[in-house]
């Protein structure tokens, strides 16, 4: 077991400058055309430099090209950033969970010096740009089809900012107009909610005031709504822009059951605060989707029961295999926005054992069916075995767990002249420990069977999230 999650978190030393053409195992559909680009840690050690915490691992990017003519071309190459760049020269600081910065360290270097831009969580289109993309302000653009680092680049239009970003921007299907916020911290604290018209243009929408803000990495959108659900993780700014208090930047945050949860819930078109209606404390990372039907808002997000889970994540405790935490658990939330603050919230859990939840980007902001997931054992004692396709009206997951120890983050590309919701192909890295081997799978969206899979040039280590962009074909 040690060998087995040893080998997901070993360091690359190795990358392709080009494309190499990976051999294909079964029948690709001919309509699968486009780029799979997948964004996370290729290594933890580099040029005397280590990280603590998996989530800082160093960026890497990897890119699965699909011709439409049954070939997959792929490459692999860091991001080279100035964190790079000094890791390699023996030194790491700032990061998420990393060395002795401090928060207050952290938004001095927003506002006063050169940002921490290991961009190592997603990536993301922004008019005609590709850019890699974390928790700060930092955006590194690379180019889509040879992965070269272009430069890194910080809003610095009229709109106000924040020192913190989201790193999961939302886009709305039907406009292609991004969503997303920032937290800015000071004597007062907020949240400042934004779009981005496909042009490239930033739009302040609203500024919601917090009094100590919490830690969120994704949040939800619908057509009418912006949902920022606030998990009981806070930090007091005041405190920390002091001197002193070194450690991590994380460990400024601290776990408050007492609180609740929040939804903070602002309209889209007007940027009126509609409610902040609290439930019970839980914690999480991602929002698979949401949506409104019959008057309320649906939202479908794994939840975990607090924190613990952050701390269990240090790159020596997953190398030693010391994990036993409570895993993930895909959920459902109602609530009528129309009730403001004193809205009752219904949950029910959909399905237990989840981590990274996705959907067909077919069926962003709109009532979905299935969600994909890596599958967890309860409690988590390995690294995720398999993946789940679960069916959101009757909870039942049908499963696929063959030819690999580890499964990484399902990422589902729809037929484009399909008419169900599942008529597509599921993209999931997957790692064989006795091979030391990294194969890409290719499964049916509707059957959760195995169409394809190709082996890539050296095993992966795990990563965190990918998107496919059908409009990138060119090699």
């Amino acid at each position: 077991m040690t060998d087995d999650r040893a080998l997901g978190f070993h360091s690359l030393s190795l990358e392709d400058e080009t494309a190499t053409e990976l051999a294909v195992e079964g029948h690709l559909p001919g309509w699968l055309e486009g780029t799979l680009i997948r964004n996370g840690p290729g290594a933890f050690e580099l040029g005397g430099a280590a990280v603590d915490h998996w989530f800082d691992g160093l960026a890497m990017l990897q890119r699965f090209t699909f011709s439409g003519a049954g070939t997959i071309d792929y490459q692999n190459r860091f991001l080279r950033t100035t964190t790079f760049e000094r890791a390699l020269e023996g030194s790491f600081t700032g990061g998420f969970a990393t060395g002795e910065s401090t928060l207050r360290e952290r938004l001095w270097g927003v506002l006063f010096g050169e940002p921490y831009d290991n961009t190592n969580v997603i990536a993301e289109r922004l008019g005609d740009q590709y850019l890699a993309l974390t928790e700060t302000l930092r955006q590194v653009e690379f180019d889509p089809v040879t992965l070269e680092t272009l430069g890194s680049q910080q809003y610095d239009g009229p709109a106000p900012t924040g020192q913190l970003a989201c790193a999961h921007l939302r886009r709305d299907p039907d406009t292609g107009v991004l969503w997303n916020f920032e937290t800015k911290f000071g004597r007062s604290n907020a949240y400042l909610v934004y779009s981005i018209d496909p042009g490239g243009k930033r739009t302040p929408v609203t500024t919601v005031p917090v009094d100590e803000p919490a830690y969120m990495h994704s949040f939800a959108l619908t057509p009418d709504y912006v949902i920022l659900t606030e998990f009981p993780f806070v930090v007091d700014p005041m405190d920390f822009l002091k001197p002193g208090r070194l450690g991590p930047f994380i460990d400024s945050y601290r776990w408050e059951p007492e609180r609740g949860t929040r939804f903070t819930i602002v309209d889209r078109e007007s940027g009126e605060l509609v409610g902040r209606p609290t439930t019970e404390a839980f914690f999480g990372f991602h929002h698979a989707n949401a949506y409104q039907a019959d008057g309320e808002v649906v939202i479908d997000l794994e939840t975990l029961p607090d924190v613990e889970a952050v701390g269990t994540l240090t790159v020596d405790g997953l190398r030693a295999g010391d994990l036993d935490v409570v895993g993930g658990s895909l959920e459902r939330f109602r609530l009528d926005p129309t009730d403001g603050d004193g809205a009752t919230i219904a949950r029910q859990r959909l399905h237990e054992g989840t981590a990274l939840p996705t959907i067909s980007p077919a069926q962003w902001t709109k009532p979905h069916h299935y969600v994909y997931a890596q599958r967890t054992d309860q409690p988590v004692m390995e690294w995720p075995t398999g993946v789940v396709k679960i069916d959101t009206e009757s909870g039942s997951g049908s499963e696929f767990d063959s030819g690999a120890d580890h499964f990484g983050e399902p990422i589902f590309v729809p037929n484009p002249d399909g008419s169900d919701e599942d008529d597509g192909v599921i993209l999931a890295l997957a790692l064989d420990v006795d091979d030391a081997r990294s194969d890409l799978v290719i499964l049916d969206g509707a059957s959760l069977t195995e169409i394809a899979r190709a082996s890539l040039p050296r095993p992966i280590p795990f990563d965190f999230h990918g998107r496919f962009f059908p409009e990138v074909n060119g090699v």
